[in-house]
């Protein structure tokens, strides 16, 4: 899948906004070109201000001192981050987000079209992707984390999961 094709089919789940980063939404320069996936129903016409995460990110370079694990320096290469979930993750990476402390030397994060842990948000539940190429995995995972991210979005605020109304 391409970036385009990522951000077409993102875009036509239900409540979801796309940015993309660039000088007309003030975001950062080392952000431009980067697209962050939202679950917002009414929709957006900015970046939400309330601290809310983005359920999936395309990330398309390097922050350099920061996340080059990927080495998204290589022409034409992209990272597809994705929140799954904890028990996504577990049963995407074969053990749980708090345990990859203990695997992350092990990870090849620079590997193309292979689902790994995201190199600094694995302990956050988040899986990534580079230039994915399984339009089915890469769709169904995409789905499920919007289905995450609307589900929490109904939840009043204040009630914690697994917490009685």
């Amino acid at each position: 899948m391409t970036e385009d094709d990522i951000i077409t089919f993102v875009s036509a789940l239900p409540g979801t906004v796309v940015f993309t980063a660039g000088p007309d939404l003030g975001s950062p320069e080392v952000a431009w070109g980067d697209s962050f996936f939202f679950y917002e129903p009414d929709g957006l016409d900015h970046v939400p201000a309330d601290g809310r995460l983005p359920y999936a990110t395309i990330v398309t370079k390097d922050y350099q001192g920061f996340d080059t694990a990927s080495r998204l320096d290589r022409p034409g290469v992209f990272r597809l981050n994705v929140a799954a979930g904890r028990v996504a993750f577990e049963r995407l990476v074969g053990y749980p987000p708090a345990a990859h402390a203990a695997h992350h030397d092990s990870v090849d994060y620079a590997a193309l079209d292979r689902l790994v842990p995201h190199p600094l948000y694995a302990a956050q539940s988040w899986v990534c992707i580079l230039n994915p190429g399984a339009a089915a995995s890469t769709r169904a995972l995409l789905s499920e984390a919007h289905a995450r991210a609307a589900k929490r979005h109904r939840r009043p605020s204040g009630v914690r999961p697994g917490t009685p109304n």
